[in-house]
């Protein structure tokens, strides 16, 4: 008798749980409910006789019968794009724009995510500056872009917010009776604007150091001993330590993250959604 084949919807659903460790990101990264993410795991665990997944409140694990599936899951996975692809005609492209102070040291995962999920979609990413993107994706450069707030429009969809800190380097001190030295990006930097109005509501005198081109640069001039920089806590360079409350710094808000997308159907819309799952499963504090 031949044996019933596995559910591909299945594998992919279990799949997504292992990568981003949560029912609720494989729902959002396969377009589906998470009620219907755990019935596929569960009828996939009931045709192979085991339990892949251990669930509790707080987290989801594999057994150590699931952690031997998972790469099996992934050839399969794998091997049906590649039949699949041999005739789905022309590589479709996907540009996204992901602003300088989003895009983490997560993004390697994230881009590697996207292209698990569709071998055969051309990503194209970018980084800039959050208001150079959104003006680039208005003017339909991109297929999407993730970038941070941005005064004045109240458009996209927020995928997470996550905290932020006046990060210094360990050895570093405040003269008394000096302006409190920042590091910054330029202008229009947004988190360069709150933290400047934040200090000056505090009455705090503060004077700009250093003005850097990006995350990597103020992250450099913070450790060089330059002075503070905002910024958020998945970014922080090894070693940088929190100097807000010693210095009784204002308290810097959580800052949301924002897609704008103009992707409705087919791969992209797939791929985006993997992408967003990932970003939300992975810039959680």
């Amino acid at each position: 008798m031949t044996e019933r084949p596995l559910d591909l919807d299945a594998v992919q659903a279990f799949v997504r749980i292992a990568e981003l460790g949560s029912f609720t990101r494989a729902a959002e990264a396969t377009q589906t409910t998470q009620s219907a993410v755990s019935l596929k795991l569960k009828r996939l665990e009931e045709r192979l006789g085991c339990r892949l997944v251990e669930r509790s409140p707080r987290y989801v694990e594999l057994s150590a019968r699931g952690a031997i599936f998972l790469e099996h899951a992934r050839e399969l996975l794998e091997a049906h794009d590649r039949a699949f692809s041999a005739f789905a005609g022309a590589r479709q492209r996907l540009t996204i724009g992901i602003s300088d102070h989003v895009a983490g040291p997560e993004l390697p995962a994230l881009i590697a995510r996207m292209n698990a999920q569709d071998p055969q979609l051309l990503v194209e990413i970018r980084i800039g500056t959050s208001v150079d993107l959104l003006q680039g994706f208005d003017r339909r450069e991109f297929d999407a872009v993730i970038v941070r707030l941005h005064a004045g429009r109240s458009d996209g969809e927020i995928l997470t917010e996550e905290n932020f800190g006046w990060y210094a380097a360990p050895s570093w001190q405040h003269r008394p009776g000096e302006p409190l030295p920042v590091a910054t990006m330029p202008e229009p930097c947004g988190v360069r604007v709150i933290a400047g109005q934040l200090l000056d509501e505090a009455g705090i005198p503060w004077t700009e150091v250093f003005a850097g081109g990006g995350v990597a640069a103020v992250s450099a001039a913070v450790m060089a001993g330059l002075g503070v920089a905002a910024l958020a806590r998945r970014m922080l360079p090894f070693g940088a330590v929190d100097v807000g409350p010693r210095l009784g710094l204002p308290a810097l808000p959580r800052l949301p993250i924002i897609l704008h997308a103009r992707v409705k159907d087919g791969r992209p819309r797939d791929a985006l959604a993997a992408l967003s799952a990932a970003f939300r499963s992975a810039v959680r504090d």
